[in-house]
């Protein structure tokens, strides 16, 4: 007999609107565990993990959504990304609410931003641009464009839906994975702004993707049924590795745990479900929302006894689960 799939751990609510971004901050052992949540009423909550509770409120887009919000420096300093087309930089430190930069993006997509970093205090950013198909590539904190990655007009990819930059273990130069709105998925060059590969993996707009630069393979999820797993060969040439159907159609956001273990969907179907990455095989369906499920995270505990997993929904919960952590 198959052993139920648990209840959260806890649920955290009052952002008062649909949830769309989670970030944690637990890698810091002296510092209290936190999450980050981006919601569409323009609300950025830290959450405190260890009294379940929202310490501060940052309000800095104007009223309109937050697509992505990611912690910086030890936590003190975060990014977010709104549909008011802006990128802001905060300073949270000592209890502060303050935007000190901020990037004018011009895209009014709803493409997540994608941060690599280069070295302490060094980021690179790529950012959906205003234009169709383009992505800003620019360094932080000098916000100095790199490069602007623009497809071949007859191409036709439409705009960017999701990304991921990565560094490669065998090149200096980072690589940017981009999900796009025909179904495909392109892998450019950042340091010769050029398209090594692409792949047409789904018959609808990429909605998520991630990678393991350590196996160099990546999983993609669309609003279709089926999880496409694909990997890069040593020409780096994208290829199908294996594909998966979905009981139900609609994947929001995919997260491959930083152990390389397992890995997280975010379903339209209000569901959560976990598979083991080595294999894309189910090993749980995780119910508690009650409406589409906009996106999920992993923690970066660095006990993995304490690492947790949240998911944010439409339903305005944040569900916050501790599976798969025994070792």
């Amino acid at each position: 007999m198959s052993i139920p799939p648990p209840d959260p751990a806890f649920v955290l609510r009052g952002t008062g609107a649909a949830v769309n971004s989670l970030n944690f901050n637990c890698g810091i052992p002296e510092q209290q565990p936190l999450l980050f949540s981006g919601s569409e009423n323009g609300l950025i909550h830290v959450w405190n993990l260890k009294t379940h509770r929202a310490g501060t409120k940052l309000d800095g887009h104007n009223g309109k959504s937050v697509l992505w919000v990611e912690a910086l420096q030890r936590g003190n300093t975060i990014l977010s990304q709104g549909r008011d087309q802006q990128v802001c930089l905060w300073n949270i430190d000592e209890g502060r609410e303050q935007v000190t930069d901020s990037i004018f993006t011009e895209s009014v997509g709803f493409c997540r931003c994608s941060l690599l970093s280069l070295e302490p205090g060094q980021w690179m950013l790529a950012v959906p641009s205003g234009n169709m198909s383009e992505v800003q590539i620019l360094n932080l904190p000098s916000k100095t464009r790199v490069c602007t990655l623009e497809p071949d007009a007859d191409a036709k990819l439409g705009m960017p839906m999701c990304m991921k930059l990565w560094q490669p273990l065998t090149s200096s130069a980072p690589l940017l994975l981009v999900g796009y709105e025909d179904g495909s998925v392109t892998l450019w060059n950042t340091a010769e702004r050029k398209v090594l590969s692409r792949l047409k993996c789904h018959v609808e707009p990429v909605m998520g993707l991630d990678f393991d630069p350590q196996k160099a393979r990546g999983i993609s999820g669309s609003s279709d049924r089926f999880l496409h797993s694909w990997k890069l060969d040593e020409q780096q040439n994208l290829k199908l590795h294996e594909q998966l159907e979905l009981t139900n159609a609609g994947i929001a956001d995919i997260q491959i745990r930083q152990d390389c273990r397992i890995l997280a969907t975010a379903g339209w179907d209000h569901r959560i479900r976990i598979f083991g990455w080595k294999k894309i095989r189910p090993l749980a369906v995780l119910q508690y929302h009650s409406d589409s499920v906009h996106c999920v995270a992993f923690s970066d505990h660095s006990k993995p006894t304490e690492r947790q997993l949240a998911a944010g929904s439409k339903d305005q919960r944040i569900s916050i689960w501790s599976i798969y952590n025994e070792t």
